[in-house]
C-alpha cells in the first residue's frame, strides 16, 4: 500500500535523526501540493499537502505510518547570471522581477532557469552568463513564500 504524506515541516523544525530515506527532487517536483513521487530507496509515495509548498532542500515529509522522508533538492541545469557592478546586478533583478522568472538570489550571482530570450536580453546588459549543474531554491516572493506570485483567483491557473 501507497503511503501518503501530508505533513511537511522545513528544515530544522522535524526529528531529521529519524529519517527513514529521502526524496531527492527537482524544484517543480518541490513545489507541489499533490503529485505520486518515488522515495530514493524505490517506495512510492503520495503527496498529499493542504496546500502547495516550495519544499528546500533538508526539509521533511512525514508519512502516514509516522515515518520521516527529508527532502532533498536536485541539481539541475541553471544559468548564473553575474555582472561586475553590483548596481547593475540589482537591475537585472528587477529586471527578471518584472518578467515573474522564478529567480534565486545569492552572494554576487542571480541564478535563473535556461532561457535563450532572457539570457540574450541579460547579456545585452552586460551579464555574464554560465549554465551550472545545482539545486534550484527560488525567492519565494512577497505572497506567502510559496514561490508563487500571483493571485490566480479569477482564472483556471492552479497548482497540484
Amino acid at each position: 500500500m501507497m503511503q501518503s504524506a501530508s505533513i511537511h515541516r522545513s528544515a530544522g523544525h522535524w526529528p531529521k535523526e529519524q529519517s527513514s530515506g529521502a526524496l531527492t527532487l527537482d524544484f517543480d517536483a518541490r513545489h507541489r501540493r499533490r503529485i505520486r513521487l518515488t522515495a530514493d530507496q524505490g517506495e512510492d509515495v503520495l503527496l498529499d499537502l493542504p496546500k502547495a509548498v516550495a519544499m528546500a532542500d533538508g526539509d521533511g515529509l512525514q508519512l502516514e505510518d509516522g515515518r520521516w522522508l527529508e527532502v532533498r533538492a536536485a541539481a539541475e541545469t541553471i544559468v548564473e547570471v553575474r555582472h561586475k557592478d553590483s548596481r547593475q546586478l540589482a537591475r537585472l533583478a528587477w529586471h527578471l522581477g518584472n518578467r515573474h522568472l522564478p529567480t534565486e538570489i545569492r552572494d554576487e550571482v542571480l541564478r535563473i532557469r535556461p532561457d535563450h530570450v532572457i539570457e540574450d536580453m541579460l547579456r545585452g546588459f552586460g551579464a555574464d552568463l554560465v549554465k551550472v549543474q545545482v539545486p534550484f531554491q527560488p525567492e519565494g516572493g512577497a505572497y506567502g513564500g510559496s514561490g508563487h506570485h500571483h493571485n490566480h483567483a479569477d482564472s483556471a491557473h492552479h497548482h497540484e
